[in-house]
């Protein structure tokens, strides 16, 4: 009875649009209201308690890295990079637009930030090159998804915090599946050139000289992400450090560049305050809404159930997968994390599977569904970048679900892929 009260409660809040992190604080307390067996005060203490973490200083680290990234240039010089690497190829800016997020994956955690600051520049290329809008903003959205799964992620320190996982190894685990994703994008847009379902126009092969050029002028920024797992894999330091000496970075880089000024700086701070700070309100309500979720005994009662279904943990890994593609259909990414993390957890565990592993899983699900309708945030970024319809984008985005949802399943059912790297460079 509890639970349905807390989860009606939190799906009216969600129906009448209140902000996720108010649904999840308000269920929560009007829950405690009902039962009177505890005080109401207890979910500020919980919300308070829930963020006295130290990885979690490392998400506005990683969050102003990729602000002070878009502003000092660097957007544009991975772009000129991967043109001149994969412009001439069947599928032309589509193939640069996928390659572009992934390398600059490695400096954003946020696939919204990504999608946001490098998608602006690959839709504005692609529509000056004929190609429909439509398409490039689901290229721009599908490639942004690429961004939390190649080291450094937000939400990867956030799953981190909640599971008490390592961030290390969890980065180290999102390196070989979202290379897989960038290509398994790649293929799909080369058999859609090749069969003549989209226009893309070639563009000239790019000359040694024109390539090794933009490499040049991409070298900052591509030293990026290799310092960043370097100090990961070598251990100097702690992602939260490493987060801190990324800024630093950006910011001497966008100096010695001449592309960035105080007042770009100024910006950039606050644009990560205001990101940060609704994050980390819903991480903080999301605290007390776990803890009556847990003190209902929703994990035994939901693992009872999966279990009464099948004892098999591939099983029940699909049908897990089934519940999140759902849900994320319906809510925002973090506040599912945050919910699904201790209620399903336990369930995993006691199957023997990896929480690195079974992080890798859910995340990837998670940011399938925000380019899933009809919240899918990813869609509306890009819609509004590309001036295209609701519709249009997502009649557009439907081919690309195909080779995300087999990396999904790869990520599933291929454990080993997973954790080759954590377990490397464990050892």
């Amino acid at each position: 009875m509890t639970l349905g009260i807390l989860f009606g409660v939190f799906a009216l809040f969600l129906l009448v649009e209140l902000p996720v992190g108010f649904s999840l604080a308000l269920s929560s307390l009007g829950v405690i209201w009902s039962e009177q067996q505890v005080p109401m005060t207890i979910v500020v203490q919980r919300m308070a308690s829930g963020i006295e973490s130290f990885p979690f200083l490392a998400i506005p680290l990683f969050i102003l890295a990729g602000n002070l990234m878009n502003r000092a240039g660097i957007a544009t010089r991975i772009y000129g990079f991967a043109l001149a690497l994969m412009g001439h190829i069947r599928g032309s800016l589509a193939h640069v637009n996928v390659l572009a997020s992934m390398i600059f994956a490695g400096m954003s955690g946020v696939a919204q930030a990504d999608a946001a600051g490098i998608g602006t520049i690959e839709i504005k290329h692609m529509k000056e090159q004929g190609f429909d809008p439509a398409f490039s903003a689901a290229v721009s959205a599908a490639s942004a998804v690429i961004g939390p799964i190649i080291p450094p992620s937000v939400i990867m320190v956030v799953y981190a915090v909640n599971a008490q996982a390592s961030v290390a190894d969890l980065f180290l685990a999102g390196v070989i599946p979202g290379v897989l994703m960038g290509f398994a994008l790649m293929a799909m847009i080369y058999w859609m050139a090749v069969t003549g379902r989209i226009v893309a126009p070639t563009q000239p092969r790019a000359s040694l000289a024109e390539v090794g050029r933009s490499f040049r002028e991409a070298l900052p920024a591509l030293a990026a992400p290799v310092l960043l797992c370097g100090g990961i894999v070598v251990g100097v330091a702690t992602p939260t450090e490493l987060g801190a000496l990324t800024v630093v970075y950006a910011i001497v880089l966008g100096f010695v560049q001449r592309e960035l000024t105080w007042q770009e700086i100024w910006d950039a701070a606050v644009e990560t305050l205001i990101t940060y700070g609704v994050l980390v309100f819903i991480i903080a309500a999301a605290v007390p809404f776990g803890w009556v979720v847990a003190v209902t005994e929703a994990p035994d009662k939901l693992a009872r159930f999966l279990l009464s279904l099948s004892e098999n943990k591939w099983v029940i890994l699909g049908l897990i997968n089934v519940l999140l593609l759902i849900a994320g259909c319906f809510m925002e990414t973090t506040a599912i994390l945050l919910i699904a993390t201790p209620t399903l957890l336990p369930l995993v565990k006691q199957l023997g599977v990896h929480e690195v592993h079974f992080g890798l899983m859910m995340i990837v699900n998670l940011l399938i569904g925000a380019l899933t309708p009809p919240f899918g945030v990813l869609l509306f970024i890009t819609m509004d970048i590309a001036k295209v319809s609701f519709g249009a984008i997502v009649r557009a985005i439907l081919p690309f679900y195909v080779p995300l949802a087999v990396c999904l399943l790869l990520v599933t059912y291929w454990p080993d892929m997973v954790m080759f790297l954590p377990e490397l460079f464990r050892d």
